[in-house]
């Protein structure tokens, strides 16, 4: 190893690293179309060694949506390249916002004002929408914040918005706190997950049920998604982490 290498890890290991990937089980809030996860143990100590079965969808807990989740013919988990699971991170801190409204939708306008305070968002980068909803974690009621009637209010991506980023700013990827990318009045709206099928469509990934969000600057950090290489996969639970500046 060279000692450019070494003193690269050694700045890295330098700096603060935030977890922001939720442990999860089966009683973890999940997309309501999917059962609980099942942990079972097929040997303990007493037969000399402990191990265990683990059954949950590819979409469960803090996880990753390649571009086959949403489009046909397109990358499967194992086709992404290791070098697009880091990247550059900027966080969109509308905590606040969605704390007011749940049923928060971020716009355009909403990432011109982000500029406005912090420099042109650049291309290349992964955008994490800051909602603090991963704070309700793991309270299954308190994350699916269904109202009398049975519908979810949950803050999320606007398609435009998500138009923006990937067309005008050229980004690579995007994650969030929340099960799905669009919020539920838009899915409500349109009758299905609009936002989430034109990132896909991106040939692109994203990251959902991320946390700690609150824990990170506005830019400056950088992002590793880590994450298993099952056969053809649609998605798996992901070891996400950024490094501050």
């Amino acid at each position: 190893m060279s000692n450019e290498l070494l003193q690269a890890v050694q700045l890295l290991k330098s700096r603060k690293w935030v977890d922001l990937t939720h442990t999860f089980g089966p009683n973890s809030p999940h997309f309501f179309m999917f059962e609980d996860a099942k942990f079972e143990t097929l040997f303990s100590h007493d037969d000399g060694f402990f191990a265990q079965q683990f059954t949950f969808p590819g979409q469960y807990g803090t996880h990753i949506d390649p571009p086959i989740h949403f489009v046909r013919d397109t990358r499967f988990l194992e086709d992404l390249d290791l070098k697009e699971l880091v990247l550059p991170l900027i966080v969109i801190d509308k905590s606040k916002e969605a704390e007011q409204n749940n049923d928060f939708t971020l716009s355009v306008q909403d990432i011109l004002d982000f500029e406005a305070e912090h420099g042109e968002i650049e291309a290349g980068t992964f955008i994490a929408l800051r909602t603090d909803w991963s704070k309700r974690w793991p309270n299954k009621d308190a994350f699916n914040n269904k109202d009398a009637e049975g519908h979810n209010h949950i803050p999320g991506w606007g398609l435009e918005a998500l138009q923006f980023l990937f067309k005008e700013r050229k980004i690579n990827a995007i994650g969030h706190e929340t099960f799905d990318t669009d919020s539920a009045a838009d899915f409500r709206k349109n009758g299905k997950l609009d936002g989430e099928y034109f990132v896909l469509e991106q040939d692109t990934y994203q990251i959902e049920l991320l946390t700690n969000l609150d824990q990170l600057p506005p830019k400056g950090a950088v992002i590793f998604n880590i994450v298993p290489k099952p056969e053809r996969a649609s998605g798996f639970p992901v070891r996400s982490f950024a490094i501050l500046p």
